[in-house]
């Protein structure tokens, strides 16, 4: 399956990388991917293409119709590329939302389905909260191994775990409002260069969502899953998944779990890949593998126009 000689991997971002307009010229060039957010508006009531198209910003930053708007995009992303050039991944990965995107890209699951499966989920983290005061924050420059000390320490007074290992140096936290600003402050002594508060709708990847991780499982027996077409890398362990019972696992773990995208990289580099391709919104995963594996060869597809430039790029490897 290597391209080239060459090992690729599809890899698919999470939140974070939405856009006012994502997507519309993908609509534009494909009209038929309009008969899946119709389908999705009839199970919803929700108009998400008119949300990714004119927002306004702040609800699409809702975190039940972020999800969905970025796994659209990239699916639409992904189904253009390969219309233009025929590929087949040797290994597919998501980070957090992006795993269920992974999923729709090897027909796991199909498509109509990812999307209705990511907003439900999204309504389910942020309600998991029940009340709770929460927060998430992003640590850079510590090691992850510092900032997972930092958190055992401050969650002896309250909750905050290490939820998103995103690059060797830069590790997001979640938690209770109280834990983040005290493993915030004890990142400051450790001498870390930054500490962001992010906006979020809930602590994510962490216990104060385990309600959320029940429903989401509730929700994903209604739906029909296969296995997939090629090796998934698992947020939960870094390991490579195909079957269907474990696949569903994973994402019921995933909801509650770190998201392990450092060692997901890593693991990828032992298994030779030398090509990324990411599809979606901007090039956040980009960024990140650049930092873990910096001999990878990388490219991003997010509108339409980029889908030339990289079919060209790739022919001349």
């Amino acid at each position: 399956m290597s391209f080239k000689n060459k090992k690729i991997a599809f890899v698919f971002p999470g939140q974070g990388a939405q856009y006012i307009g994502m997507g519309m010229d993908l609509i534009e060039k494909f009209p038929n991917n309009i008969k899946i957010f119709n389908e999705f508006k009839k199970k919803t009531g929700e108009d998400l293409l008119q949300i990714m198209k004119d927002g306004p910003e702040d609800k699409l930053k809702e975190t039940r119709f972020t999800q969905p708007a970025i796994l659209g995009h990239s699916i639409m992303a992904l189904n253009a590329f390969l219309e233009k050039l025929d590929i087949i991944p040797d290994y597919c990965a998501g980070h957090s939302l992006g795993e269920f995107t992974a999923l729709v890209a090897n027909q796991s699951l199909k498509f109509s389905d990812a999307l209705y499966l990511v907003h439900k989920r999204g309504e389910f983290m942020i309600k998991a909260n029940d009340g709770t005061p929460f927060a998430m924050a992003a640590i850079l420059g510590l090691a992850p191994e510092v900032v997972k000390d930092i958190c055992e320490e401050a969650s002896k007074q309250h909750l905050v775990v290490a939820a998103n290992f995103n690059t060797p140096v830069q590790t997001v936290i979640s938690g209770t409002k109280e834990g983040v600003e005290l493993a915030s402050s004890l990142a400051k002594e450790k001498k870390a260069k930054r500490v962001m508060p992010l906006v979020v709708g809930g602590a994510f990847h962490s216990p104060l969502v385990s309600k959320a991780s029940i429903w989401l499982k509730d929700e994903m027996d209604m739906i029909t899953f296969n296995d997939s077409l090629y090796p998934v890398i698992a947020n939960v362990d870094a390991k490579p998944v195909t079957k269907v019972s474990q696949i569903k696992d994973n994402l019921v773990q995933q909801v509650t779990s770190s998201v392990l995208w450092v060692d997901t990289i890593k693991y990828l580099e032992s298994q030779q890949v030398e090509i990324y391709i990411e599809f979606g919104p901007q090039k956040v995963l980009s960024g990140m593998i650049k930092k873990i594996q910096t001999s990878a060869t990388i490219f991003n597809i997010d509108k339409y126009d980029d889908i030339e430039n990289v079919v060209s790029e790739m022919e001349q490897l």
